[in-house]
C-alpha cells in the first residue's frame, strides 16, 4: 500500500512558477511509475506527466511540454512537478498517482493523492 500526499499548490500570476511535491509512504516507492494528473472544474481528469521508477524516462502532455518538469527522489520517497510559465488554463486540482503499469491513462495507476489546488490568475 502506498499513501500519497501532495503539497505546493497555490495562487500565482500568469507567467509565474510553482513546484508541487508528492510525498509517498511505504518502502516500495522506488518500484512505482509516478504520474501527475489534473482536473479543472467541469472537465475530465487529464494526464500531465509521468516518470519511470528509476527516474530515467519522462513523458509529458503536449500542453505542458517545455514548461513543466517531473522529477523524483527515491531516497526521499518524493516526486516533484516544477511548473514554469504558468497559464490561466493550467488552473486545476493536481493529483499525483503511483502505478506498476503507469501510463498516460489514469486507469493504469493504483494509488492516488487527495490533490493540491493550483490557480493561475491572468
Amino acid at each position: 500500500q502506498v499513501q500519497l500526499v501532495e503539497s505546493g499548490g497555490g495562487l500565482v500570476q500568469a507567467g509565474g512558477s510553482l513546484r508541487l511535491s508528492c510525498a509517498a509512504s511505504g518502502r516500495t516507492f522506488s518500484y512505482y511509475i509516478m504520474g501527475w494528473f489534473r482536473q479543472a472544474p467541469g472537465k475530465e481528469r487529464e494526464f500531465v506527466a509521468r516518470i519511470t521508477a528509476s527516474g530515467g524516462s519522462t513523458v509529458y502532455a503536449d500542453s505542458v511540454k517545455g514548461r513543466f518538469t517531473i522529477s523524483r527522489d527515491n531516497a526521499k520517497n518524493t516526486v516533484y512537478l516544477q511548473m514554469n510559465s504558468l497559464k490561466p488554463e493550467d488552473t486545476a486540482l493536481y493529483y499525483c498517482a503511483a502505478g506498476r503499469l503507469g501510463s498516460s491513462r489514469d486507469s493504469s495507476y493504483d494509488y492516488w493523492g487527495q490533490g493540491t489546488q493550483v490557480t493561475v490568475s491572468s
